[in-house]
């Protein structure tokens, strides 16, 4: 058998691993695995006829050469954010049924987030073996409580939050660090609590500036050292202000707005007096090396996945599911929106997380 494999997406810590992971199954079995740059940006750019653009845009993975990648963030494979149904050319899925089918290419392995895996269900339904693994460090994938790269991306928040204590504190001011988080705030949420932070504004509940700045105000009033630490997701909106999220959706590069953690910050300022000190913490929650948990989940999706493959069971994504490695229909991350559980989790009037029932609950809380 001969298993293709990409990276779509943004990078996250533990595709490495997983690619890793399934190589060493994959070549256990005597199989081959041809690993696809680029994600669906790569496959698009391959002309079966022409060896030289077969070259520039695949490599076969071997054991040898993925030696020791499992200690490194990002992906060998490197990635991108292209869906072949929505390129300026049109719809290019029989492009890419063709570059699979005359590179000998038997099934498909995706690690991706609701973008790539979109589009792996949607070849899924053309007939084309693929098993999903879903990864993203915003963990915002239906149909599974875990995401490669969220952990990590937790950890490199905490760290960040706490270590920037120290200027904020110096300064007597109030820190506000704005988390990556689009349409879910799970980020927020966990890093917030775990850094123990005076305030969390999530995606999933507006601001109410009446409220939240009196209560970042008294933070700070009553702090012996006199400063506050609040976390923002990217997402995150301020009441009174157009919902319109149409500039989340361009690189932050191409922005024109300034980011919902400015716009806060202007407003502790200009309401309350306080100075400001603003990180966003952006790629460096997906910099460097994964953490023992995307290590451990890397490792387990990329063997599950040849598992499955070699029981033939075929248009699959990988999930955790309270705790146990499972797997469910591709197509499942297509019937619901994954986001945090405010009723449950979240306090919306102190813009901090509540953790109202633990007995029975995964390790994640959700």
């Amino acid at each position: 058998m001969r298993i293709g494999i990409l990276t779509g997406g943004g990078d996250v810590p533990g595709l490495n691993p997983c690619i890793r992971s399934l190589t060493l199954s994959a070549d256990a079995l005597g199989w081959e695995v041809v690993g696809f740059r680029r994600g669906w940006q790569g496959v698009l750019e391959i002309d079966p006829s022409d060896p030289a653009s077969v070259a520039a845009s695949s490599v076969v993975l071997t054991k040898e050469g993925v030696r020791g990648i499992d200690r490194m963030g990002g992906t060998i494979l490197h990635t991108s954010r292209v869906d072949p149904r929505t390129v300026k050319a049109g719809d290019r899925t029989a492009h890419v049924l063709d570059v699979l089918e005359r590179c000998g290419v038997d099934a498909m392995v995706t690690l991706g987030g609701d973008g790539t895996l979109r589009f792996s269900a949607h070849l899924a339904a053309q007939g084309v073996p693929v098993i999903s693994v879903p990864k993203t460090m915003d963990n915002d994938v239906y149909g599974t409580d875990y995401c490669i790269g969220f952990s990590t991306a937790v950890s490199r928040s905490v760290e960040a939050i706490n270590a920037l204590r120290t200027t904020v504190e110096s300064h007597e001011r109030i820190g506000i660090v704005e988390l990556f988080g689009r349409r879910s705030g799970e980020t927020a949420l966990l890093a917030g609590f775990l850094a123990q932070v005076d305030r969390t504004v999530i995606s999933e509940a507006p601001a109410d500036l009446d409220v939240l700045l009196p209560l970042l105000a008294e933070d700070k009033a009553t702090n012996p050292a006199h400063y506050a630490m609040c976390v923002i997701s990217e997402g995150a909106t301020i009441k009174g202000e157009s919902d319109d999220d149409s500039e989340l959706s361009k690189p932050a590069s191409q922005r024109e707005d300034v980011g919902v953690g400015h716009r806060l910050g202007r407003a502790v300022t200009a309401r309350i007096g306080s100075g400001v000190v603003l990180q966003e913490l952006a790629y460096l929650m997906r910099a460097g090396e994964p953490d023992a948990v995307d290590r451990m989940v890397g490792l387990a999706f990329g063997a599950l996945a040849v598992q499955l493959l070699q029981r033939g069971e075929t248009a699959r994504m990988l999930t955790l599911t309270d705790g146990n490695y499972s797997h469910v229909p591709v197509d499942t991350l297509l019937k619901g929106t994954k986001r945090v559980d405010v009723g449950g989790l979240y306090d919306p009037t102190a813009y901090r997380a509540k953790l109202m029932r633990i007995e029975g609950m995964p390790m994640f809380l959700y």
